[in-house]
């Protein structure tokens, strides 16, 4: 049986907008495209039907438009939500379309992409999206044809009803659907009955991307528009002066602006710019802190040891754990402030216009974007519109809003359109970083090997809160302290792909590792061991499921053979954030004295996959991201500037250092959860405990590259 839902009002006003002429149903900020089989182009698919409330369009010939709204950035949003309508409304696949949604919070409620929140935030939506859109179809087809409603089967995008021998297309309904009241309740599929959920689609962009088409930011062009660059202040320091003479002699430099602490040249094209950027005389006056990277290892020093933390969570008597424990085990864990890199710089388009203003262009929030102009330009946020581009990567830093009011502070100082380029020089030295941590790990054990006492204290940099204190193995220790200590700086940090645990799942994990050889115990019997107490004596509030993350663990040790060849050292780890659970187990052998690290199996409980192809890259690019910027990324700082400024000092990892990826889904039968960034925390833990147990060598701090005990290894990636 189906299961039978009530949609609140908004949902249902959204779901069944019907109007003559052509059937538009809505459903929540969500997205679609399709395979293209080129019978019309979407254009002509428009041109024929009737706009009704901005969501999912049925025209006559039988074609489908659904208008997407969540940003797209690499994440597969555009593949994988259209097949979410799709299966509930059993469309032909071939006839569906999508439109990138322009900004729109009357109609779109979370038109957002961060957090690995988007499927899980509409799955039901869609679902119903779709659902309501077949009920009026089948009910008007049955008033046609004069023929029982239960009578009628639809599938591929055709109606029939068998006995009568009587079929069409979805099209062939529309105009009769549109004088139909849709139902307050709607019948969902049981999971078993799922035709396009499970398959496997490529992203519907690919031709475009291939092809050259202009979906990025950086493609956009309008005729007349001014290109601009800018150049942005050391952190933590101030403009005192401005020679701009040379600045303003180069070819192709129309202005130079002052504002904000900026000082903008705008010109154009780019490459003048460029140049006059170099030539550019700015002085500038400490604002503040002026800081460097000596200065933050001696401020995590004193905020580890002397500074009293904000308690984050406390359960049962840790200082009598501590005191009677038959062994305690201490470690600290640190990590440098990395870039987020995406592939495209930041940039953005402005057009202020007296009380109104037009955007476009690359963001993962662009009501923020459009709240954030609205401010500068003291003009109602509805006199704004905003125009979302496909970003060509963001892992969060794109939820920031600075790029997009250089432009509109540029377009308002120069009464023109603009568009705002970032090159890759201003991305590494004026960007918004993953926040520098530190970690001091604390565990007590009893004579026989159980841990009966855990301490963490984070100690972070801009991070707001270095700890996710409910995670795993809170609840699983009888006897837990977890705090964290902040340090604010004037260098700005964002949030960066897995906030937080990017980090301390690295550090946990391999901590845990460090307690299990100090038990005697295999670290996955350990983990075991660990989540058994918490499912059956558990301490304190539970605020992950035991038995998902025993599942991926359970599965990943069988996948990959843990411990049963000896000549391969294996590494352990296993993570939950952002609602989805991930186990992995990197291998490393021993080739002619040289350790190689030759594969990495992962097993990722994310609920229900609506799309095989795209979750396997999901979790192989959260991995190979996981362990690129474990091994190699490092951004340190001198006089409030970063010393990297570019990818010949800023190391990102390479195609032929990725090993083999060995992907695995454990079927819990939930529905869909985030997957865009889970994959990523338990990387590095994974790639250090293997390294451990290969060499004996520990690595406690990012980049592994940098640290004294990794640094005569020569260890290998070997490829599949």
């Amino acid at each position: 049986m189906a299961t039978l839902n009530k949609p609140s009002r908004r949902d249902f006003l959204k779901i069944a907008g019907t109007t003559a002429g052509g059937l538009f149903i809505g459903f929540n900020w969500t997205s679609c495209d399709s395979p293209k089989v080129e019978v019309l182009s979407t254009e002509a698919i428009l041109a024929q039907a009737q706009r009704f409330n901005g969501y999912l369009s049925i025209a006559p010939t039988g074609d489908i438009v659904i208008f997407s709204p969540n940003p797209e950035l690499g994440q597969n949003i555009k593949t994988s939500f259209p097949m979410v309508v799709a299966e509930e409304l059993d469309a032909d696949w071939t006839k569906v379309r999508v439109v990138q949604a322009n900004l729109d919070t009357e109609v779109y409620d979370r038109q957002l992409t961060g957090g690995s929140g988007a499927m899980p935030h509409s799955w039901e939506r869609l679902r119903k999206a779709g659902a309501t859109a077949k009920f009026v179809l089948v009910a008007s087809a049955a008033k046609l044809w004069n023929v029982p409603v239960e009578e009628i089967t639809v599938e591929n995008g055709i109606i029939t009803h068998q006995a009568s021998k009587k079929s069409g297309h979805f099209g062939e309904f529309v105009a009769e659907a549109a004088t139909m009241t849709a139902p307050e309740e709607v019948q969902l599929k049981e999971p078993k009955d799922f035709k396009i959920i499970g398959t496997a689609v490529k992203n519907v962009d690919n031709d475009a991307i291939f092809t050259g088409k202009p979906l990025f930011g950086l493609d956009f062009y309008r005729e007349g528009m001014l290109q601009a660059m800018v150049q942005r202040p050391p952190f933590g320091m101030k403009i005192k002066s401005v020679d701009d003479s040379a600045a303003r002699a180069i070819a192709g430099v129309k202005d130079v602006l002052v504002f904000e602490n900026s000082v903008a040249i705008v010109g154009s094209s780019t490459w003048p710019l460029m140049k006059a950027k170099k030539v550019l005389n700015v002085s500038y006056e400490p604002d503040g802190s002026v800081e460097s990277t000596e200065d933050h290892n001696r401020i995590f020093q004193d905020m580890i040891a002397n500074q009293k933390g904000e308690v984050r969570r406390e359960d049962g008597n840790v200082n009598s754990a501590f005191k009677n424990a038959a062994k305690v085990v201490v470690a600290e864990y640190q990590c440098p402030f990395l870039s987020h890199s995406p592939m495209e710089p930041m940039n953005f388009f402005a057009h202020v216009k007296g009380d109104k203003a037009e955007l476009i262009g690359p963001t993962q929030t662009p009501d923020r974007a459009r709240q954030t102009a609205a401010g500068i330009l003291g003009i109602p946020p509805e006199n704004i519109t905003v125009e979302i581009t496909r970003l060509g990567g963001g892992f969060g830093r794109r939820l920031a809003a600075d790029y997009v009011a250089e432009a509109v502070q540029i377009s308002k100082l120069t009464n023109a359109p603009v568009k705002v380029t970032w090159d890759r020089q201003d991305d590494l030295s004026g960007g918004l970083y993953r926040p520098a941590v530190r970690y001091r790990f604390e565990a007590a054990l009893d004579g026989d090997g159980n841990m009966i006492g855990y301490k963490l204290k984070g100690a972070g940099i801009n991070s707001g809160n270095s700890t996710r204190q409910d995670n795993f193995p809170s609840g699983a220790v009888p006897n837990l302290k977890i705090e964290s200590v902040e340090y604010t700086s004037p260098i700005t940090t964002n949030a960066w792909r897995a906030p937080i645990t990017n980090f301390l799942a690295y550090a946990e994990q391999s901590f845990l590792d460090e307690v299990a050889l100090e038990a005697g115990k295999d670290p996955v019997q350990f983990r075991l061991e660990l989540l058994d107490q918490a499912k059956n004596s558990p301490t304190g509030e539970i605020k992950y499921d035991v038995d998902r993350m025993i599942g991926v663990i359970k599965t990943v040790a069988e996948k990959s053979n843990w411990g049963k060849n000896p000549s391969t050292k294996q590494g352990f780890s296993v993570y939950f954030s952002h609602r989805t659970y991930v186990a992995q187990v990197a291998d490393i052998v021993q080739e002619g004295g040289t350790p190689v690290l030759k594969k990495i199996t992962a097993a990722t409980d994310c609920g229900i996959v609506v799309n095989p192809t795209g979750a396997n890259h999901q979790v192989r690019g959260g991995i190979v991201d996981g362990m690129g910027h474990a091994m190699y990324g490092n951004l340190t700082f001198k006089d409030g500037l970063p010393t990297q400024k570019n990818f010949d000092t800023y190391k990102l990892i390479r195609m032929k250092e990725v090993p083999e990826v060995d992907v695995h889904y454990v079927d819990s039968g939930f529905d869909p959860t985030g997957l865009g960034e889970p994959a990523l925390p338990p990387t590095g833990g994974a790639i250090a405990n293997a390294i451990f147990a290969a060499t004996g060598r520990r690595l406690r701090s990012q980049p592994f590259i940098e640290q004294e005990e990794f640094s005569d290894l020569n260890l290998v990636i070997r490829r599949a």
